[in-house]
């Protein structure tokens, strides 16, 4: 068995990169033990595909690849799909309360606004904790989210990292997944899923929409019923739309 010289941890003969921290493990001395010849990306599609994009990936399973680091105080993205998902939930609750006054005999106008003022109270009192809730885990995260990003001709997959997770190690283990030895890949596919939080996917068959938001290095990919949220920089904007666009033939 090996131990990594960066954390201590215990890795097989064979590996190429610690499956803790991502760094990457000294070959032995011996011949036996000389690293085999790095596999080369699959062919891709079309020429545009075929140039690994500043950030953006492609690994040898096919798939593209990117981690994203988002600023939440800069860019509230996160913030905002919770106002609107509270904001419906609000003036839904709010319809069910205004039809049952209106069932019960009382007129449509007749104390409509000291009907309506609480309610408003309420929503504004609600807002004002959900953004004090934001700003703690903004806080406890460092102001940032980082997400790992997986993508290919079926769909696009979006993964929470866990915020102690640091982004020189999802680099490393990106880079690894990228330059990996012939057979090793699953070592470091294993040590971004075990510092994963959460995901979703979004399969592009199923896909209604497409919408870019290039000032917050944000596309929405919605299907009927889920929508997912996919970042990427500047650099790469440009690239990722066009490939989802192409992608999602029922997208409006």
């Amino acid at each position: 068995m090996k131990f990594c010289s960066n954390c201590g941890a215990q890795l097989p003969d064979d590996a190429r990169f610690c499956s803790n921290c991502g760094s990457t493990v000294a070959p032995d001395a011996s011949p036996s033990t000389k690293a085999p010849t790095p596999q080369q990306p699959p062919s891709s599609p079309t020429p545009d595909e075929d140039i690994l994009k500043q950030g953006v990936q492609l690994c040898p399973d096919g798939k593209y690849r990117w981690i994203y680091e988002l600023n939440m105080w800069t860019n509230p993205s996160v913030l905002f799909v919770v106002y609107k998902i509270f904001g419906w939930i609000f003036l839904g609750i709010y319809a069910f309360a205004f039809i049952l006054r209106i069932t019960d005999g009382g007129n449509f106008f007749d104390g409509l606004w000291d009907f309506t003022w609480p309610w408003l109270v309420f929503a504004a009192f609600f807002a004002l904790l959900i953004y004090l809730a934001y700003a703690l885990v903004a806080l406890i995260n460092g102001g940032k989210y980082m997400v790992l990003f997986e993508m290919d001709n079926e769909g696009v997959t979006h993964t929470q990292m866990k915020s102690q997770f640091k982004k020189s190690q999802a680099i490393a283990w990106l880079t690894a997944m990228v330059g990996a030895f012939a057979g090793k890949g699953t070592v470091a596919g294993a040590g971004i899923l075990s510092a994963t939080r959460s995901s979703m996917s979004s399969t592009f068959a199923d896909v209604r929409s497409v919408q870019p938001y290039k000032s917050r290095n944000l596309i929405k990919v919605n299907e009927l019923l889920f929508k997912n949220q996919v970042y990427v920089s500047k650099e790469d904007f440009d690239f990722v739309y066009d490939y989802i666009r192409a992608r999602c033939p029922k997208a409006q």
